[in-house]
């Protein structure tokens, strides 16, 4: 089972996100994290979600587990300010502006559709080369149904809405730890893969 972070953690990994955007956009440096300990050490797949002035300015994660935790979420913040195609690329006088949700994810595991609970699982569709993931809250904040939930996870990966029903499509369920700098830890210190089967939005 996949651990659950401690309010310090969640703390530090919004610190490594803002950091990692001002190192590279405001002063155009390769900046990696230290190596961590405990939970941020884990490999993990996590997303970034940037807002800006309560409008969505960019999300992209890392589904799979590819890196320690820490250095995961400080590549998905930059490349949420830099490489989501949705937007233009993030200026160095508007990363202060910015507000950071990061979504730690679980391990995907197999779903049937009768398991699937709004608010809690996320899903993950695969259809050969074909993609698409939504987070837990996506579903949750437009008050869809599971059917609904599934058929916009397929549309998000360029499918038809209906080929979750169809033999040859894989579905996976996972849930996210999400937390941001204004809700979920208000002690966080502000100052320090596309889009398209990447982002939950």
């Amino acid at each position: 089972m996949d651990s659950t972070l401690s309010q310090d953690e969640q703390r530090t990994l919004l610190k490594i996100a803002r950091r990692a955007m001002v190192e590279t956009i405001v002063f155009d440096r390769l900046w990696r994290p230290e190596a961590e300990k405990g939970s941020l050490s884990e490999r993990r797949g996590a997303f970034v979600t940037l807002e800006q002035r309560g409008r969505l300015r960019g999300c992209v994660g890392q589904p799979a587990a590819q890196d320690s935790l820490a250095r995961t979420v400080a590549h998905c913040a930059v490349a949420a300010a830099r490489e989501d195609t949705r937007f233009r690329p993030i200026l160095a006088g508007e990363v202060a502006d910015l507000a950071i949700e990061i979504s730690v994810l679980s391990s995907m595991e197999p779903i049937a559709p009768g398991q699937i609970e709004i608010g809690r699982h996320g899903l993950f569709v695969v259809r050969d080369v074909l993609r698409g993931l939504l987070l837990p809250q996506v579903a949750a904040e437009r008050d869809w149904t599971p059917a609904r939930f599934l058929q916009e996870t397929c549309r998000k990966a360029g499918l038809p809405s209906n080929s979750w029903q169809l033999p040859g499509t894989r579905l996976y369920g996972f849930t996210a730890e999400a937390f941001n700098e204004a809700k979920s830890v208000p002690e966080a210190d502000s100052t320090t893969v596309n889009s398209s089967p990447h982002s939950p939005y």
